[in-house]
């Protein structure tokens, strides 16, 4: 049994938009306000995070985060890395933070938080990590958990989604090869990323969403990255097919 909440479930300039005056963004429902998007993964006393993005600090401190096994990288972009340095006050109690993603990935972040993926001339103020290139050819355990890596394509850029047990978790989504979907079989629950209801270039939409969900028959799925374009949470949740629902932050679910 693994427990799921969900950190952030917003697009990468989250809702509100910074200086919008759609109605989305001037909601006062609690379900439209959209941090960038994270989820933390629980079992036992396990506390797992796949992303980092610029919300980081205050998703751990809403969420009163006392430890941090890991971190699992989905991609390089900012919405899902910018949030590094604030590893820190879990580094500084329990020393380098295990840290997985693709090779490009980590050769991104050996580049953009050199002063954290180098040891060299190190700042004492710097927290570390350990380092695991993962890809989606090969599972791996993350304590006592098999860990699929699944591979997509967000527009021509690889994206890794994650496995575990009976749950996948899938963001910046355009496509999923036929090979990848085979380690989509039998989910309890699938969450999908779903821009908005217009077609984008590098997400997809919420046509393209629900009949990927339709070919894939998870019992549940949870849509997440959702952009202020999507409409109003309750409004958009009446239009959705049984057991397909719009996540929203601190959205918490378990999963077998």
């Amino acid at each position: 049994m693994i427990k799921v909440t969900f950190l952030g479930t917003g697009t990468s300039q989250g809702i509100p938009v910074i200086g919008s005056t759609h109605p989305v963004c001037l909601s006062s429902d609690p379900k439209d306000k959209r941090l960038r998007v994270s989820i933390l993964v629980q079992w036992e006393d396990i506390n797992l995070v796949v992303d980092c993005g610029p919300d980081f600090r205050q998703q751990m401190l809403r969420e009163n985060l006392q430890h941090l096994d890991g971190i699992m990288f989905t991609h390089e972009h900012a919405d899902h890395s910018a949030g590094m340095d604030d590893i820190r006050p879990f580094f500084f109690r329990q020393g380098a933070i295990p840290m997985y993603g693709s090779q490009r990935v980590m050769d991104n972040f050996t580049q953009r938080f050199n002063y954290i993926f180098s040891n060299e001339n190190k700042y004492p103020g710097a927290p570390s990590v350990d380092i695991h290139r993962i890809s989606s050819k090969h599972s791996f355990d993350f304590k006592g958990k098999k860990i699929t890596p699944v591979e997509v394509l967000h527009d021509q850029l690889p994206v890794l989604g994650y496995r575990i047990d009976d749950f996948c978790y899938l963001t910046d989504v355009k496509t999923v090869s036929d090979q990848e979907q085979e380690k989509l079989k039998g989910l309890d629950i699938l969450v999908l990323n779903c821009l908005r209801k217009e077609v984008h270039s590098s997400h997809l939409n919420l046509e393209e969403a629900l009949h990927l969900i339709e070919k894939l028959k998870p019992k549940r799925s949870y849509l997440t990255h959702i952009s202020h374009l999507m409409g109003f949470h309750e409004e958009v949740s009446t239009e959705l097919p049984p057991n397909v629902f719009l996540a929203y932050d601190t959205l918490s679910l378990s999963s077998t």
